[in-house]
């Protein structure tokens, strides 16, 4: 095995992460204004009131702002996996490929063209039929996003597949357990309610704006009462999923459950650490028994029940997971990091055995072998058994960023919808309204950091580390398109605030009272 760059596999992944994170500003947006829109249009509809039309006619001008931008952030995306991960490509594209395809052929093509009736449409069909182009819309772009993360749920719980060796490609062989893992399932329903959460806070924040400047009052209410109604509900499936979306890391990923809680040293009946501050310059993977906490708060059990639905169930932590001998759920040993590689070399070593083979007998050997140990085949490209630990203090504060925002979102929905009247009249809680609006942003964010920088060293969970999935390219060229993609993507970024904050500043084109 050559030896790999480990600067190309930083850049690379500094590439992407640049690319997705912006992307991801545009995209959690699009989803929840969109549906904020479309109810909005729905009273319209029902109720006949012309009020609620320029409502949602308003709020539909910032959706089309925000959701060009999502558009060209996202085809720079899929461009990279195969100029910088070409290997990765290859290894999995007939199976990744496929919902990336589906996306792109049916549900972007759903989404762009309802979205022109949506526009122009206004005096040229019915009410309802341009009410079904409005949530024709909106329901493409949440196809979008069930297909691109059906296609990485897949990387993080790979299914339905078959390794060929003659190809050295992995080939979908179950389509239904791809698209309808549970990991996917709840990947897109965690994913998509919180992007709801984000809509909905954009609206209250927009409309409290308006409260302070003494504007649009009544519009600015109307769209508090929708958004906040809609948003708590958002708030509360978003937390369900989110306790689902835990327990299925605790089966496929134990890794990142560990960092996300900083647990070193496992064992029955864990808490979860509702509160603390890590230890700076503590090395997650030296086998020590030094304090790895300053302080933590703990709620007892918590963590055990997350993990394994009861109380004293036993969840692993970082030191437990390198060095193996706990029992797994099914019964079996756990294998040791060093068992894992070991496998992982000898799977390697005989697809190279099988690929050079002449005598058929030798080929049946080294085949037989390689399925023997494929389940761990990722691992022999690893040199360390440290190389599975992920940036624990990354993915640890990022998980209560999230946690502790949502539960911050749920309050201020429940009490904009109790105390309205009284904060309306409170100038400095309508201003922390407003400036909790980039939090949403924050959270959603942060979510994703857990997602992905907690699943390091994988692209593909346990079958493909990145530094063999990457392409080989000369670093500086990486360099280089790095800082063009954030001169650019930060461009995008001023151009959309710039035409949003003209929008936002102009305001409705209604004054009219909503009852």
């Amino acid at each position: 095995m050559d030896a790999i760059d480990t600067t190309l596999v930083d850049w690379s992944r500094a590439q992407f992460a640049l690319t997705a994170m912006y992307h991801w500003l545009f995209v959690p947006l699009t989803l929840g204004l969109g549906v904020v829109m479309a109810i909005m249009e729905t009273l319209y509809v029902r109720t006949g009131r012309e009020f609620w039309k320029q409502t949602a006619r308003f709020w539909m001008k910032l959706f089309g702002i925000n959701f060009a931008m999502g558009v060209a952030t996202g085809i720079i995306l899929e461009f990279e996996f195969g100029t910088n991960w070409s290997n990765y490509s290859w290894f999995v594209g007939d199976i990744f490929g496929a919902p990336l395809a589906i996306e792109g052929i049916v549900a972007f093509f759903l989404e762009s063209t309802f979205i022109a009736v949506m526009y122009f449409g206004w005096n040229k069909v019915s009410k309802r039929a341009h009410l079904a182009a409005t949530w024709l819309t909106i329901i493409g772009a949440t196809l979008s996003a069930w297909w691109i993360l059906v296609a990485n749920a897949w990387m993080q719980h790979p299914v339905g597949m078959e390794f060929n060796p003659d190809t050295v490609r992995n080939e979908m062989v179950d389509f239904l357990a791809v698209a309808f893992s549970p990991v996917a399932v709840v990947k897109f329903c965690h994913t998509v309610t919180s992007s709801w959460v984000l809509g909905a806070v954009f609206v209250v924040g927009v409309s409290c704006w308006y409260l302070l400047r003494g504007r649009h009052k009544d519009f600015a209410w109307a769209s508090i009462r929708v958004a906040c109604w809609f948003g708590l509900a958002a708030s509360l499936l978003t937390a369900h999923t989110g306790h689902q979306s835990g327990r299925d890391i605790a089966l496929y990923q134990p890794m990142k459950l560990a960092a996300a809680e900083g647990l070193y040293e496992g064992g029955k009946a864990q808490g979860l650490v509702m509160a603390g501050v890590l230890r700076p310059g503590v090395d997650w993977s030296a086998p020590t028994n030094e304090e790895r906490f300053l302080f933590n708060i703990e709620m007892p059990c918590a963590l055990s029940i997350l993990a394994t639905h009861e109380a004293d169930g036993y969840v692993p932590g970082i030191r437990n997971l390198l060095e193996g001998g706990y029992t797994l759920p099914d019964g079996r040993t756990a294998l040791s990091a060093e068992e894992k590689m070991q496998r992982g070399r000898t799977a390697i070593a005989a697809l190279a055995d099988y690929r050079a083979a002449t005598e058929p007998a030798a080929r049946e050997a080294a085949l037989k072998t390689l399925r023997a140990n494929f389940d761990c085949f990722g691992y022999g490209y690893l040199k360390s058994p440290s190389d599975l630990v992920p940036p624990v203090p990354l993915t640890f504060y990022s998980f209560r960023i999230m946690v502790i925002l949502g539960g911050y979102f749920i309050a201020l929905f429940t009490g904009m919808l109790l105390l309205s009247r009284w904060v309306s009249r409170q100038k400095l809680l309508l201003l922390a309204v407003v400036l909790s609006t980039p939090l949403a942003w924050l959270a959603s964010q942060a979510g994703w950091v857990v997602a992905e920088v907690g699943r390091q060293p994988w692209s593909i969970q346990g079958l493909l580390p990145n530094l063999a999935a990457i392409s080989r390219l000369e670093t500086s060229s990486v360099q280089t398109t790095f800082f063009i993609f954030l001169v650019l993507f930060t461009l995008l970024l001023v151009a959309e605030l710039s035409i949003m904050g003209k929008a936002i500043a102009d305001g409705p084109e209604t004054d009219k009272p909503a009852v």
